[in-house]
């Protein structure tokens, strides 16, 4: 149960960022107790293994969190992630002597399979919640998104590490504000493609001669009557006050327009 609880949290941390629980678990197996590694996969812990894993760690850093670039990121981390997921949760089967079970040991293949399933999941979670993000803040919650998966990726490490039992936690947590993130994104998403539809309405109306809803409003507003009341003087204030309205409400439509990824 602990052993699986290791696997599962290094490789949903493997698929928020790859490189992340990859550098912790060859650090900590070169230099602590904590990780004992099999024979076959000691090369995770050798130099070569963890200066790459440190340079690909700082590019992932970086790119992540540059809007629009961080999705051509995703793309190529779709085989990456997954991939490191596998090899984590089968890395970390020594810890089946935490709960004297050498099933995970005895079974490295389906270790990784379930390690790489576990990691991919997380990896589409993430890939579909960051357009949301981005569409919602015009791009500039790119940066905030993935420094928190940043750091929910090193706190998941550690636990899964250290503390295993508070993984399912962590799950649950996470599908949580998945969850949100797309909801709230969906809303968000249709209520400004309701705006765009209203004021495409709008400059159609305007353009075939037919006066806007307000128009009529703000006539019985300025001349406290009925259309059939009002003078050719008012008219002409109407007028005027209708034009200045009508290109603020242009104005401001325009600038909530939604940027693009």
């Amino acid at each position: 149960m602990l052993a699986g609880l290791t696997g599962a949290g290094l490789s949903a941390a493997a698929g928020l960022n790859a490189f992340i629980p990859l550098v912790i678990v060859a650090l900590a197996a070169r230099f602590t107790d904590f990780i004992d590694l099999p024979d076959n996969l000691m090369w995770l812990q050798s130099w070569p293994t963890i200066i790459i894993s440190v340079v690909l760690l700082l590019a992932e850093l970086v790119l992540d969190k540059i809007p629009g670039v961080d999705h051509i990121n995703d793309l190529i981390q779709s085989a990456v992630r997954p991939l490191v997921g596998g090899v984590i949760f089968a890395a970390t089967s020594a810890a089946a002597e935490i709960d004297a079970t050498a099933f995970w040991s005895d079974n490295p293949l389906i270790a990784g399979v379930i390690g790489a399933i576990v990691a991919g999941i997380v990896h589409m979670g993430k890939s579909a919640a960051r357009p949301a993000v981005n569409a919602a803040t015009g791009g500039t919650g790119a940066p905030v998104a993935s420094f928190a998966e940043d750091a929910t990726s090193v706190g998941l490490s550690f636990l899964a590490i250290f503390i295993p039992v508070l993984v399912f936690f962590v799950f649950l947590g996470m599908g949580v504000v998945l969850y949100f993130i797309l909801t709230t994104g969906r809303r968000r998403r249709r209520s400004r493609e309701a705006s765009i539809q209203q004021d495409k309405r709008e400059r159609e109306a305007a353009a075939e001669g037919k006066p806007n809803w307000w128009r009529g409003r703000l006539r019985d507003k300025l001349t406290g009557s009925s259309d059939a009341e009002a003078g050719p003087a008012d008219d002409a204030v109407i007028e005027a006050a209708g034009d200045q309205a009508e290109a603020k409400h242009i104005e401001s439509t325009t600038l909530n327009l939604p940027h693009p990824d």
